[in-house]
C-alpha cells in the first residue's frame, strides 16, 4: 500500500513539473503558487513527502493497520463466541424444557398411580369391612339360633316340670320317679309338637 501511494505521489510531482512553466508564466510574478520557484524546492518538498511517506508506512500504518486488524479479529471472534454462547443457551434451554416436561410428565403419572392406588385400597378396604359385617351377622345369627334352642329346652323341661306337678295334684298321689321322667319326656314331646305345628 505505501509504495502504491508513493509512486502516485511520485507521478503527480512529475506531472506538475510538467505544468509549471505554463503556471509560472500564466500566474505573474509575486504570488505564492504551490509550483511557483526553483526546481529544488520542488525535489526538496517530494524528498521531504517521500521521507514522511517512508516514516509513516514504517512506524505508523503497519501498527495502526495491525491494531486495526487486531481489532477485526476481536470483534469476529466475539461475535462468533457469542453466536456460539447463544446457540449453547438455545440448545440448554431446549434441553431443560425436555427435562422439565418430562418431570411434568411423570408427576402426572404419579399421581394418577397414587389416585388408582387410593381407589383400589378404598375398594379393598370396603370389602374386607363387608365381609366382616357379614360374619359377625352370622355369627349373631347363630349364637341367636343356639340362644332360641337352649330357651325352649329350658322353656320345654320347665313346662314339663309344671305339668307333672300340676298332674300329680290333680292325681293326688305320689308318682315313682321313673313315672314322673316318663311323664316330663311325654310332656316335652308334647310341647315340641305343638311348637313345630
Amino acid at each position: 500500500m505505501p509504495a502504491r501511494l508513493f509512486v502516485a505521489l511520485v507521478s503527480l510531482a512529475l506531472v506538475s513539473l510538467a505544468l509549471a512553466p505554463s503556471v509560472w508564466a500564466a500566474g505573474g510574478g509575486g504570488e505564492n503558487n504551490l509550483f511557483a520557484g526553483d526546481l529544488g524546492n520542488i525535489l526538496w518538498t517530494l524528498v521531504i513527502f517521500g521521507l514522511v511517506l517512508f516514516v509513516l508506512g514504517k512506524f505508523a500504518w503497519g501498527p495502526i493497520l495491525q491494531n486495526l486488524q487486531q481489532r477485526e479479529t476481536f470483534i469476529h471472534d466475539a461475535l462468533a463466541k457469542a453466536k456460539g454462547d447463544r446457540d449453547a443457551a438455545e440448545a440448554k434451554l431446549a434441553e431443560y424444557e425436555g427435562i422439565l416436561n418430562e418431570a411434568r410428565a411423570e408427576a402426572t403419572a404419579i399421581v394418577e398411580e397414587g389416585r388408582r392406588d387410593a381407589q383400589v385400597l378404598r375398594a379393598k378396604i370396603e370389602e374386607t369391612a363387608r365381609t366382616e359385617a357379614d360374619k359377625t351377622l352370622e355369627r349373631a345369627k347363630r349364637e341367636i339360633d343356639i340362644a332360641t334352642e337352649t330357651a325352649k329346652k329350658e322353656l320345654y323341661t320347665v313346662s314339663g316340670e309344671l305339668a307333672t306337678r300340676i298332674a300329680s295334684k290333680i292325681v293326688r298321689r305320689e308318682l315313682a320317679d321313673a313315672d314322673h321322667q316318663r311323664l316330663i319326656d311325654e310332656s316335652i314331646s308334647e310341647i315340641q309338637q305343638l311348637g313345630t305345628n
